[in-house]
């Protein structure tokens, strides 16, 4: 019997690290060399993990997720989303509301990739407009 060397799923998905790393830089106003002061990955780096073509390492990984403040579970590819069974979603207190949000979306088994993405950078565009506006202790209504 002939063996076939199908490629195996990366254990990371480099997709999602690398949206959360460019949206993150973007919205605290961060160059590419800003985060790599910040993280110890270098800018060169970070620019192809942004773009897709970077393939981090476990260092890097840990780097980045813990200046992102998010769980390592959410980055990983380990997921089949043809399986029966949904994972839980998993998240942390300090993680910020759209990331929590965004990570629910992901787990719809009612949305697609697609869907799930729009929606995700729908809410995180509401989100920051609303949570940034006015008194944050207030709640005030327009």
């Amino acid at each position: 019997m002939k063996r076939t060397n199908r490629p195996s799923k990366p254990l990371v998905n480099t997709e999602e690290l690398g949206r959360a790393v460019r949206r993150r830089r973007e919205e605290l106003g961060l160059s590419l060399r800003d985060v790599a002061d910040k993280t110890s990955v270098s800018a060169s780096t970070l620019s192809r993990i942004e773009n897709g073509t970077g393939k981090p390492d476990a260092d890097n990984i840990a780097r980045l997720t813990s200046w992102l403040d998010v769980p390592m579970e959410r980055i990983l590819s380990g997921r089949d989303t043809q399986a029966e069974a949904t994972p839980a979603v998993v998240y942390y207190p300090q993680e910020p509301t759209p990331e929590i949000v965004e990570a629910h979306l992901r787990a719809d088994k009612n949305l697609t990739p697609e869907t799930a993405a729009a929606l995700s950078e729908l809410f995180r565009v509401a989100y920051t407009q609303f949570s940034k506006s006015g008194d944050k202790g207030s709640k005030k209504r327009r």
